[in-house]
This record gives C-alpha cells, sequence and structure tokens, in this order.
C-alpha cells in the first residue's frame, strides 16, 4: 500500500525506488500575494513535470506562526489557478505535519547527529563569521563540544537551537556533489561552506532546511524547481536526506526577477503581486507569455497558456536564460 503524505513510510518503502513519472511541488509560503517572481518557478516546475507526463504536489509552508495565514494561502491557490497552474495533490499544510519534523529530530538525537546551540544572531555576527552562499552564517562549531554541565548551565539563561553536525573538513563524506537542471555541476565541502546547520529554531519552530527534506521524501517528489537564491541550500538538503535515508529529488534552480534598484521582487514591498495585475485587467495570457519570454520559451508579445507552452519546454532553453532578468511596471504593457 502506498503510504499517505501524511504518514511516514516504512523503512523499506522510503529506500525503493521512485515511480517512473516525475512528480514536482508548488511550495508556496502564505507570507502574501503571489507576485511575478513567485510565478515564474512555479511556471517552470509545472512545464518540466507535466512535459514529462508527471504530476504536481500543492504544499504550503506555513512553518513560521507569521505564515499562518489561510487566507494568504487562499489567494495563493486562486493565483495559480487563474494562471493556468493545477495540481494533483494537495494542498498539504506544513503547520500540519509537525510531529512527522519532532520525530525526525528526536532520530538524528538518537543517532548522536545533534547538539544544542545557544549562539545568538548578534553573535555570530560579532564573530565575522563568513557567509555561505545564501547568506546565512558559516557556523563556526562553537557550542559543538559542550560538556552536558555547560548544556544545562546555558539552558537555564536562553533555549537553544538544534543544530545538525556536518562531517569535518576531511572527510569525504562531507562533499556534496549534484547537476543543477539549470546552472550545472555544483560540490561543496559542508564544513567549509555552511557548517554544522540548524534544523530546528530556538523557539521551536522547525527550519526550512529538514522540513522541506521530510516533506520531499514523504511526498514523494523527484524534482524541485525553485529561484536561484536556493542553489546554496540544495547541498544541505542532498545531505540530510542521505542520512534519512530518502532519495533526494533533482533540483532545477531558475533566475530571479529584479527590480530596476536591484531588489528581487519581494511580497514584502508589493512588487508587481498578481492581485494587483488581475486588478488592471491583465490576462493571464499575457502573463505567461511574458514570463516564458524571459527564459527563451516564448517570443516577444506572445500571450499563451502554460498547456500551449508544453511542447516547447525544454530545461536547454531556460539554461541559455539563466541570468536574473529585470522587469519594470510597464513588463506585462
Amino acid at each position: 500500500m502506498t503510504a499517505s503524505p501524511h504518514t511516514r513510510p516504512a523503512a523499506q518503502d522510503r529506500l525503493g525506488p521512485r515511480a517512473c513519472s516525475p512528480k514536482g511541488r508548488f511550495a508556496p509560503t502564505p507570507s502574501g500575494r503571489m507576485h511575478l517572481g513567485n510565478a515564474l518557478p512555479a511556471l517552470i516546475a509545472w512545464l518540466s513535470a507535466i512535459s514529462q507526463g508527471g504530476s504536481v504536489v500543492l504544499r504550503i509552508e506555513d512553518l513560521d506562526p507569521r505564515a499562518h495565514d489561510r487566507r494568504a494561502a487562499d489567494l495563493i491557490m486562486e493565483d495559480l489557478d487563474w494562471l493556468g497552474l493545477s495540481w494533483d495533490e494537495g494542498p498539504y499544510y506544513q503547520s500540519e505535519r509537525g510531529e512527522l519534523y519532532r520525530d525526525t529530530i528526536a532520530q538524528l538525537k538518537r543517532e548522536g547527529l545533534t547538539y544544542p546551540c545557544f549562539c545568538t544572531r548578534s553573535e555570530l555576527h560579532a564573530a565575522s563569521a563568513p557567509h555561505a552562499s545564501d547568506g546565512t552564517y558559516v557556523y563556526q562549531g562553537t557550542c559543538r563540544d559542550l560538556s552536558p554541565q555547560e548544556v544545562t548551565e546555558r539552558a537555564r539563561l536562553r533555549l537553544p537551537s538544534t543544530r545538525l553536525r556536518v562531517p569535518d573538513a576531511h572527510d569525504p563524506a562531507g562533499i556534496v556533489t549534484f547537476d543543477d537542471l539549470c546552472y550545472g555541476p555544483h560540490q561543496e565541502l559542508l564544513a567549509r561552506d555552511c557548517g554544522d546547520f540548524l534544523i530546528r529554531r530556538s523557539d521551536g519552530v522547525m527550519a526550512y532546511q529538514l522540513a522541506v527534506v521530510v516533506d520531499d521524501g514523504l511526498m514523494g517528489i523527484s524534482e524541485v524547481v525553485r529561484g536561484c537564491d536556493l542553489l546554496g541550500s540544495t547541498a544541505r538538503q542532498i545531505y540530510l536526506a542521505g542520512l534519512l535515508g530518502l532519495t533526494p529529488p533533482r533540483f532545477g534552480h531558475v533566475p530571479l526577477l529584479m527590480s530596476p534598484d536591484g531588489r528581487r521582487l519581494s511580497k514584502r514591498d508589493h512588487d508587481l503581486d498578481l492581485g494587483a495585475i488581475r486588478d488592471c485587467g491583465v490576462s493571464p495570457r499575457r502573463v505567461i507569455g511574458r514570463l516564458a519570454g524571459l527564459v527563451g520559451l516564448a517570443e516577444q508579445g506572445e500571450e499563451l497558456s502554460p498547456t500551449e507552452l508544453l511542447p516547447r519546454f525544454s530545461w536547454g532553453k531556460v539554461r541559455t536564460r539563466r541570468n536574473n532578468a529585470v522587469v519594470t511596471n510597464d513588463f506585462l504593457l
């Protein structure tokens, strides 16, 4: 019997081969209205999976209490539907899957792979720690070898976060290689490039790195398409998947959409959000056509549906347009 995405499969199921048909996913965070920068990876994720005869899962990544907004999630689903980007499973909500994440951390702890960390963000900053490619601090191991007595004493003062141990720099187990569908071969030495990384915050919220690995593995996701700002997280997620006996997906990272002042488009700044675009009477075909044009799948001025793009889709075309793109307010004119 195939396990439900809501349950943890038996070990033999988790270690078994994936189905032949690829399974992609939409994984939005309901922190605001979708904007064009969210719509581009969603479009490519859909095209990649469906063009191969696969399917798409919708997962709402609402781990952070600030993102527990079902109305925002509903608006995201409305926008996906308006764009013509359908899904075959879901929606699943990460906020309802906490037990799975807690069980996973308990498993890693039993195997001696985690430790409590009491470092604050200001302490990390004061240590002038180098930064990983995704902007997080490369952890220098300050709390890695605390004695039980030191842990007890520090726990009286503040709640700890939880970090996952990565292999020492001389251990080949800490070298992770992968071939990104858009950006090609990558290799990362975990000890040098990220250090021991967070899997649970000090406020108890599960870290992105842990939750997405657990969910992608248990939901059978075989292909992850997302913005290139998350390229630096990939090696960590592949390594963690291996520790858990999960088969990591293939990854395809796509260019970001940037504002003229050099910022990436954001929900917080209401940059070209789909609510405003829809209110202005812009058609979904125009939005899809303009986005497709940015990655070499449509000619200038074409207006298309996602289904009409299926025969044109290839990662080879996307690779030729992998630089971040600047978009202005007249992008859809």
